[in-house]
């Protein structure tokens, strides 16, 4: 494993608390020769895990849709910016370029993001590892809905995870540690849900 994807918001959020972990996240990544896979910009969250990133000399792949490069402003210290024609390329190349997924507080765009990979990790598609760091709740609400949708009988428990779920960034670390030192084996969080 050489890549982490992060989808976040490109919004800082209302709590500090948000860019900071954030930013610790990126220099987390970068600290274990781990590279970073993002969509590109330099607002918000995203833009504060890639500073983090980039500040701690790490390897930065942005992947930025032509029209949103003058909104969330593509962010000119990545390694390599790929601008991309849609939001359709753009998640495309994000899911091949990486080799697990951590999901931090975000909008819409994020959500959109953790579905698709998930449905797709449900579907067989991939096994990468997708972890959502559920940060003083932020997803608590997302992770009570995927339970009730497995009650209500549209999601079956397995044995794989399609998510995992991590609490704070010391989980995330110790994952991340075994992931640098290829300990796949170990590398695991909280199980949020089996499909």
């Amino acid at each position: 494993m050489k890549k982490i994807c992060t989808f976040t918001g490109a919004a800082m959020g209302e709590d500090p608390i948000y860019a900071e972990c954030a930013y610790q996240l990126g220099q987390m990544i970068a600290s274990r020769q781990l590279g970073l896979v993002y969509g590109g910009g330099k607002m918000g969250l995203m833009g504060r895990v890639a500073d983090g990133v980039i500040e701690a000399g790490g390897h930065v792949t942005g992947i930025i849709p032509r029209f949103l490069d003058s909104v969330e402003i593509g962010h000119a210290g990545v390694t390599k910016l790929h601008i991309m024609d849609t939001m359709h390329q753009r998640k495309e190349m994000m899911y091949a370029e990486s080799d697990a997924f951590i999901v931090l507080p975000g909008g819409l765009g994020t959500l959109d993001e953790t579905m698709e990979i998930a449905t797709w990790r449900q579907l067989g598609l991939h096994q990468k590892p997708i972890i959502v760091l559920n940060l003083n709740g932020y997803w608590q609400h997302l992770l009570d809905q995927i339970q009730h949708i497995i009650d209500a009988g549209f999601m079956h428990h397995g044995n794989v995870p399609h998510l995992e779920q991590a609490d704070t960034l010391d989980e995330i670390a110790d994952y991340l540690d075994c992931v640098a030192n290829g300990s796949m084996a170990t590398a695991t969080v909280n199980a949020v849900t089996s499909g």
